[in-house]
C-alpha cells in the first residue's frame, strides 16, 4: 500500500503537512506531494478535510509508477550569468536521449535575474526552460537548489535527469537522489537508451578505469546521472530558435536554508579553465629526466603551450609530487578534456590519463620509452628526449 495525493481534489490547504510526523509532505503552490521519507502511517489521511489522500494499491515491484515519468531533464548551471560548458553539452545528449525515447528535452535554471539565459537555452536545444527566481539563488547553495529542484521534480516529475559532473553538480546531484528516493550514477562518460524498454543505460568507469560499468534504474524515477564535462559532443547554437518558459514557484521559510554565502573570495592563485580549452600541452613524471628540474620542464611546456595558444595541464603525477597545482591534473581523479590538440610530453599513459584525454580530436605524445601506453591512443608519437624535441617544435613555429 502506498500514499497517494488526488490532484482533482487537493487545494493545498497545508493541514497534512502539519500532520505528518515525518516532514514527507511538501505543498507546491495547491499540491500537496508526498516525498520518500512517508511511511504510510495514515496520519494525513485522518487530516484532509477535502477527501484528497488515500491509501492504494502500490505496484508489484514496490517501485514508483515510471509511467508518469517524461521528458529529459538537464540541469542549466551557471557562475555569473554564463553557462559551463558542460551544461550545454548534456542540452546536446540530452536531444539525442529525448529523440530515442520519443520526448522533449527540458532545462531547469535556478538564478536571481537570469531570464536573459532562458533565450540561449532555447536556443542550444531546450524545447521547455523551468526557470526558478529567487535572492537565494544567487549564488549555488546545496539546500536553497535541492529544495527548488526537488519540488520541481516531484511536480512534474521527468523521467530522466542529468547534471555536470562539476563541484556543484557532484554536490548537488546526490541530495536530488536522496530527496526523490532515486538511485544516482555518478562521472558518466557515455549515456545510452534501451531500444526494447527506453531506459536509461548509464556507462562510467570502473575498477581504476580498467573496465567500463553500465548501470540501469529500473524501477525508480527519475534516472539520474552526472556526467563528465568535455566528454559529450556540444549542439550548434540556432539563432532564434524558441521554447516554452514555466516559472516555478520558489519560497522559503526559516531553516530551509541552513548556510548563506556571505562573500564570494576567487582564488588569488592562478587557475587554469582546461575544459575550455582548444590546445592542451601537459607535463608528466619525465619532466624530471636527464638532470632537468620539474620547474624547468614546466616552463618548457609552458612556452609550447604559450606558442599555440594553449594551458598546461599535467598528469597525476606532476601533481601528487608538488610541481603544479591540481586545477592543471588532466585524468580519470582530475579533469576530463576534449581539446582539438592535446600533447603529452614525459607522461606513460597510465589508464587513469589516458580515461581523461583519450577522446581529444588530435593526441601527440613525446617519451623517451617507445613502449610507453600513450602511443598507443596517440595520432603522432615522437621517441625522444622532450628537452629537445619541444625546442625543436617551438623553433619550427618561428617562435
Amino acid at each position: 500500500m502506498a500514499i497517494k495525493v488526488r490532484n482533482d481534489k487537493c487545494v493545498g490547504c497545508s493541514k497534512c503537512v502539519k500532520e505528518c510526523p515525518f516532514d514527507a509532505i511538501t505543498v507546491i503552490g495547491k499540491l500537496a506531494i508526498i516525498g520518500p521519507k512517508c511511511t504510510n502511517c495514515s496520519k494525513c489521511i485522518d487530516a484532509c478535510p477535502f477527501d484528497a489522500i488515500e491509501n492504494v494499491e502500490e505496484e508489484k515491484t514496490g517501485a514508483v509508477d515510471i509511467s508518469l515519468y517524461h521528458n529529459v531533464w538537464v540541469f542549466a548551471e551557471q557562475r555569473e550569468g554564463r553557462f559551463v560548458n558542460v551544461s550545454i553539452e548534456l542540452l546536446g545528449e540530452g536531444r539525442k536521449l529525448a529523440d530515442e525515447i520519443g520526448c522533449e528535452v527540458c532545462a531547469i535554471l535556478c538564478g536571481d535575474g537570469m531570464e536573459g539565459l532562458v533565450d540561449e537555452l532555447f536556443e542550444y536545444g531546450a524545447d521547455k526552460v523551468y526557470y526558478a527566481d529567487a535572492p537565494e539563488l544567487r549564488s549555488y547553495n546545496t539546500d536553497a537548489y535541492t529544495k527548488v529542484i526537488y519540488e520541481a521534480i516531484m511536480r512534474h516529475k521527468p523521467e530522466v535527469v542529468l547534471l555536470g559532473a562539476t563541484h556543484v553538480g557532484r554536490d548537488l546531484g546526490p541530495c536530488l537522489a536522496v530527496q526523490c528516493g532515486t538511485g544516482l550514477t555518478a562521472d558518466c562518460t557515455k549515456l545510452d537508451i534501451d531500444p526494447e524498454d527506453k531506459k536509461l543505460m548509464q556507462t562510467r568507469p570502473a575498477f581504476g578505469g580498467n573496465l567500463m560499468a553500465t548501470i540501469l534504474c529500473p524501477d525508480h524515477r527519475p534516472q539520474m546521472s552526472t556526467v563528465r564535462p568535455g566528454v559529450m559532443q556540444k549542439p550548434e547554437r540556432q539563432e532564434g530558435r524558441r521554447g516554452e518558459r514555466i516559472d516555478l514557484e520558489v519560497s522559503f521559510k526559516d531553516g530551509d536554508i541552513r548556510t548563506h554565502v556571505l562573500e564570494v573570495v576567487k582564488s588569488l592563485q592562478e587557475r587554469v579553465s582546461l575544459t575550455d580549452a582548444k590546445v592542451i600541452v601537459s607535463g608528466g613524471h619525465g619532466l624530471s629526466s636527464g638532470g632537468k628540474t620539474p620547474e624547468e620542464g614546466f616552463a618548457l611546456v609552458k612556452q609550447l603551450a604559450d606558442c599555440l595558444g594553449g594551458v598546461v595541464g599535467s598528469s597525476r603525477a606532476a601533481v601528487d609530487a608538488g610541481w603544479i597545482d591540481r586545477s592543471h591534473q588532466v585524468g580519470q581523479t582530475g579533469t576530463t578534456v576534449k581539446p582539438h590538440l592535446y600533447i603529452a610530453c614525459g607522461i606513460s599513459g597510465a589508464i587513469q590519463h589516458l580515461a581523461g584525454m583519450q577522446t581529444s580530436d588530435f593526441i601527440v605524445a613525446i617519451n623517451k620509452d617507445k613502449d610507453a601506453p600513450i602511443f598507443e591512443v596517440a595520432d603522432y608519437g615522437i621517441v625522444g628526449d622532450l628537452y629537445k624535441v619541444i625546442p625543436a617544435i617551438i623553433g619550427a613555429l618561428g617562435r
